[in-house]
């Protein structure tokens, strides 16, 4: 919605990238300045990031009407392919896929970088490998930001944490919860909370109770029940404490699952 998605070849060195452009067009005059200087910060603060589950960063740039980032081009597709309850994952496979995505999550939050729009549409997925690509880091915090304040909602908000709902400091714990939207999202098909406007998801995702993963679903193992209702926590610190945390809860269950 901000942009347009490139794919390009890189001359030098023969490989193909994907060049993510973010369009001024899309925001105020006035708030260009600050979104350019957070859009380079934060751009370059997620090229630091090196993580074989997190999309690397090459290149940042700008030409009049836009910035750019250069990425590396990840074959596959995304998981929101596998939202609906017609074309799903193996539960085994949703395990697995979240277990990595958390550890991901926890290398990137030990280098204080919170990604801010966890969810499928942002998580790369090669059904042919099983690689898994956490793309856009850096990029939702810049626009959830900037937009925000000018009165237009940014981000993704089913996958929001209510205290990202309310406008307040995120910190690792948001996209612990965002997690926890799309490890739901994958395993029923549909999301804990859905409402026609948005001032009433937010009254839902802040105050209402989520309809129980099994009640969706009754053959779901009893642990997606445990590891939903912890991530889904209306409290941060009653979350997982860190994404690793989360990360072993997954992988425990998977190896019972796989034993």
């Amino acid at each position: 919605a901000m942009g347009v998605v490139y794919l390009a070849k890189d001359p030098k060195i023969n490989r193909q990238v994907a060049i993510k452009t973010l369009d001024y067009s899309q925001f105020p005059a006035k708030e260009l300045h600050t979104l350019k200087s957070r859009f380079f910060r934060e751009a370059e603060a997620a090229g630091r990031l090196c993580h074989s589950n997190i999309v690397t960063v090459y290149d940042i740039g700008e030409e009049d009407d836009f910035a750019f980032i250069a990425m590396d081009y990840v074959p596959g597709v995304s998981l929101a392919e596998y939202t609906s309850s017609e074309n799903q994952l193996p539960v085994e496979e949703v395990y697995r896929v979240c277990q990595v995505v958390a550890e991901a999550l926890d290398y990137a939050h030990g280098e204080n970088i919170v990604h801010r729009d966890i969810k499928p549409g942002n998580i790369m997925y090669d059904p042919d490998s099983g690689q898994i690509k956490i793309t856009d880091f850096g990029i939702a915090r810049i626009t959830d930001s900037v937009k925000t304040r000018t009165g237009s909602f940014m981000g993704s908000p089913s996958y929001m944490a209510p205290e990202q709902m309310s406008g307040a400091a995120v910190d690792g714990h948001a996209d612990i919860y965002a997690l926890g939207v799309t490890f739901y999202q994958l395993l029923t098909g549909r999301l804990p909370f859905v409402a026609d406007t948005l001032p009433n998801l937010a009254y839902k995702i802040t105050n209402e109770k989520f309809r129980p993963v099994r009640d969706v679903r009754p053959e779901l193992p009893l642990s997606a029940t445990r590891i939903v209702n912890r991530a889904l926590q209306k409290l941060p610190e009653k979350r997982y404490a860190t994404a690793a945390d989360m990360a072993q809860a997954l992988e425990g269950e998977l190896s019972r699952m796989m034993a």
